[in-house]
Formats: structure tokens, C-alpha cells, sequence
């Protein structure tokens, strides 16, 4: 089974208008409403995608609840923990003349609720594969993640992390199985300027030594690199399309590429619908659907470095 873990998830409401005036009252044009929060979003594809996953993190209150109703309409299974204060956060994107996010801070979560977390994680088992994706809530201690690893290392569990720069160094130490940082996190972590795919190649490289077994490095209009625990480079190109939607573009490419590499057994067929799955949702209004992601895979290429 697959389990995701979304530490601070969120409603995600969003409107589009054509000029947003402050001080005065907007009218929006039109608007909609998602459970959000990176592993969410990576459950979401995953069973886009045919695979049955569970989601699970904190959820808080009457905004918890929709969460958990959210998914249950969109058939992903959820083992949330349902705190006793406060309310999962709303983030409100308005989509006008620029973007502008106003994002909540979430509940309090107490070392007692963290630690029926780590009872639901104790029950993982070899084959399971575990995605740790998004930032730590600021009421949870940053080594959140490490403890976690930590807490599983025996379960021979597969652990995929999508996350940034100390969050995602520190962890590199219990060898996950993937991470996936994009080009500017990667120009983030070791303070450099990256100009072109084999200076990219370099520094994904230098995470590899640090730990992680395979790397995946999204590159924007550049496609996407991946450093395999095989020692190869391969280098996905990206299809033709508009970018409408930055949101869970990401989350999707780490669904894709899980879901590619269980049904193949291959890096290059995972990076494929990785690609695909992360341009499909960035060429649409939400996350994709199975219909563009199956058409868009078909532009996919991939070249060994």
C-alpha cells in the first residue's frame, strides 16, 4: 500500500477575477474549492492514476471534515487524526492581474496526537511505500521527518520525500528511496547558479552521495532530470501545452513517477508518466485527469546522458 502524509493540509479556495481592487469589494468571476496540501494532492493522482493509497496527516474541525468528505467523493481512501483544537487552514489563491495567496497556519498539534501518528506508521510493512511531501508545520519540531525515517528504517519501506533544503538534507541520511527537488531548490541547497541540465546533473548527483537512491529534478520548461540508484541520467523533455496552474504540478510528477515505477518496474517509464502527470496538471485548472495525462505521455521522450 501507499500512504501519504500531510502534516498541515488545507482547503484550498480558489477565485478568479479580473482586477483585484484592495480596500473596496471584489467580485469574483468564478471560484472552487479543493483539499489541499502536497500529499493529498500526490493521493489524488495516484488513484487518478488506478491505485488505491491512503492519505493521512492532522485534520481539525468542520474545515477537517471536508477533507476527509472530499476525498472520500473522489474514492482516495483517508486515515487522518482528528485534532481537538482549532481548524484546518483555508488558503485563499486569488488568480487576478498576478497571483496572490493568503495561507492559514493551521491547528496545534500535540506530542500526544504525533504519537498516534507514529502508531499508524509502526504499521508499515516491506512492499509499503511512504511519501513525506510538504513543509512541517511551525508548532512541530524540524526534525519531524528524520524521527519519522527513523521510526520505520526497520519496516524495509520505501520513502519518498518532496520537500526543501534542511527539511530535505537532513534526511538523506536514511536513504530515501526518492526525492524531488526542482532546479531553484537545488540552486537553493548548495548556494550555487545553475546554467545548464549537466550542471544540474552535477549537484543531483551530490545529493545522491549524500543518501537519497534516486533523484528527480524538475526543470520547468526544461523537463525533468533523473539520477537513478543505477547510476544513469535521464532526461525527460516536455510536452507542448500552456502553464495555467503551478499548484500540485509537482505533487503529480511524484505520483506519476510512483505509479510508473509499480507498474514497470522501470526508471525511464516512471519518469515518463512523472513528466507527464506534472505537465498535465500544469496545463489545467486542478490536477489532471487520466484522459491528459494518457495523451500528453505520448509526447514524452527520454534521452540518456
Amino acid at each position: 500500500m501507499i500512504y501519504t502524509v500531510t502534516l498541515n493540509p488545507s482547503i484550498d479556495y480558489v477565485i478568479n477575477l479580473e482586477h483585484l481592487s484592495t480596500g473596496k469589494v471584489n467580485r469574483v468571476n468564478d471560484e472552487h474549492v479543493y483539499p489541499g496540501g502536497k500529499g493529498i494532492n500526490v493521493s489524488r493522482i495516484l488513484k487518478t492514476l488506478g491505485h488505491d493509497n491512503v492519505a493521512t496527516g492532522f485534520v481539525s474541525n468542520f474545515t477537517g471534515d471536508f477533507i476527509i468528505n472530499s476525498l472520500a467523493d473522489l474514492n482516495v481512501k483517508s486515515d487522518f487524526i482528528k485534532l481537538d483544537n482549532g481548524f484546518t487552514r483555508i488558503n485563499v489563491k486569488i488568480k487576478s492581474d498576478e497571483e496572490t495567496e493568503i495561507n492559514g497556519g493551521g491547528p496545534h498539534i500535540s506530542d500526544e496526537k504525533l504519537g498516534e501518528l507514529f502508531d499508524k506508521l509502526s504499521e508499515l510493512k516491506e512492499g509499503d511505500i511512504l511519501v513525506l511531501a510538504g513543509s512541517i508545520p511551525s508548532t512541530l519540531k524540524e526534525d519531524l521527518y528524520e524521527k519519522i525515517m527513523e521510526h520505520v528504517k526497520g519496516n524495509n519501506v520505501k520513502i519518498v520525500v518532496d520537500a526543501t533544503k534542511n527539511l530535505l538534507l537532513n534526511v538523506l541520511k536514511y536513504n530515501p528511496f526518492l526525492i524531488k527537488p526542482n532546479n531553484h531548490e537545488l540552486e537553493e541547497i548548495f548556494n550555487v547558479r545553475l546554467e545548464n541540465v549537466e550542471e544540474i546533473a552535477v549537484y543531483g548527483r551530490e545529493l545522491q552521495k549524500m543518501g537519497a537512491r534516486n533523484v528527480l529534478v524538475s526543470m520547468g520548461k526544461d523537463g525533468a532530470l533523473l539520477i537513478t540508484e543505477n547510476n544513469e541520467v535521464l532526461i525527460s523533455n516536455v510536452p507542448k501545452g500552456s502553464v495555467i496552474n503551478s499548484v500540485g504540478a509537482g505533487d503529480s510528477m511524484v505520483a506519476g513517477f510512483i505509479s510508473g515505477y509499480i507498474n514497470s518496474n522501470s526508471y525511464e517509464e516512471a519518469l515518463k508518466l512523472g513528466a507527464a502527470s506534472g505537465s498535465a496538471t500544469a496545463f489545467s485548472s486542478d490536477l489532471a485527469t487520466k484522459e491528459f495525462i494518457d495523451k500528453l505521455i505520448q509526447e514524452i521522450e527520454v534521452e540518456r546522458r
